[in-house]
């Protein structure tokens, strides 16, 4: 009885701490204070009239009582988000909230203008956007557009290649004036971390053992390193020719490039404000890359 009793919110407390293994990782997740999360839970485990996780210094762990509720609620949360997604697709409106994730890079310059223009056509629709290297699940609605960079997208995901976004060395005017004549092996670099393989990848086809003076796990950050002038970068040519302050040093040996994906769940291609979200930035993003020395995908290959 005490079982029937539990409420959707509580059950999708017990599962942001169930998988982030912390109160505060919960809390970041569900975007509310580290206190209510203990509450919540707290409150779950009094009404359940069992403990579901140990408190231990590194971290909440699940009980045995917890172990075994986290494949039942797991279910339950797949069923309301099935039910979410239908209904959400249904809805016709040109209003409401359209949540989009998308790295940093793309967030802080490609995203911008146009969304700003997508508000003056629709200001009855709000947008959110979640800015992370990290990839957001679809299909639990955690988001509901994702811009993604070169990878194949899952088969549970509709939408559209934009097109491809090509790389090449760049540097800043001071730091090229001071070494003029130096080999690229000679120059100090900004590398990557294994978050971006196919860039570390590259680099190391360009220059076999170099050592990065500087690495990071953004794209942006390099893009703003490369700029204060500490050393060459591998960057994507739709954002370093935006850059007055950057100037292209060389074309790698081979073309290369990451497809840019713009992706949402099936079950939300036909609710009016992704639809015409998804419609808007693919023509855009297009634009962006064909501006930018990019390679667009004409009306986009479907996935």
């Amino acid at each position: 009885m005490n079982a029937q009793l539990a409420n959707w919110d509580d059950l999708r407390v017990f599962l942001a701490v169930a998988r982030a293994g912390s109160l505060s990782g919960a809390a970041r997740r569900l975007g509310v204070n580290h206190s209510t999360v203990f509450r919540r839970i707290v409150g779950l485990e009094e009404m359940l009239g069992v403990r579901l996780f140990d408190r231990l210094p590194s971290g909440y762990a699940l009980t045995s009582a917890g172990e075994e509720t986290l494949p039942i609620v797991e279910r339950i949360e797949a069923d309301v988000t099935m039910l979410d997604r239908t209904v959400t697709g249904q809805d016709l409106r040109l209003s409401g909230t359209v949540r989009i994730t998308a790295t940093d890079m793309l967030a802080l310059w490609l995203l911008p203008d146009h969304l700003r223009r997508f508000r003056e056509i629709y200001p009855g629709i709000e947008v959110e956007i979640v800015v992370g290297n990290e990839a957001l699940n679809l299909s639990r609605r955690e988001t509901d557009i994702a811009l993604r960079i070169g990878n194949t997208p899952p088969e549970t995901l509709v939408g559209r290649r934009i097109g491809t976004l090509d790389f090449a060395i760049y540097g800043s005017p001071d730091y090229c004036a001071s070494r003029p004549a130096a080999a690229l092996d000679q120059q100090d670099w900004i590398g990557f971390d294994t978050a971006h393989a196919p860039l570390t990848r590259q680099l190391d086809k360009l220059l076999v053992g170099m050592r990065p003076a500087m690495r990071s796990n953004s794209v942006a950050c390099a893009v703003r390193l490369a700029k204060a002038g500490l050393g060459l970068a591998l960057l994507p040519c739709a954002i370093a020719e935006m850059k007055p302050d950057l100037i292209r040093v060389a074309e790698l040996p081979q073309p290369f490039g990451l497809d840019l994906w713009l992706l949402t769940h099936e079950d939300l291609r036909h609710t009016a404000r992704i639809r015409a979200m998804m419609e808007f930035l693919t023509s855009a993003l297009a634009d962006n890359l064909a501006g930018g020395t990019g390679r667009g995908a004409g009306s986009g290959e479907e996935a």
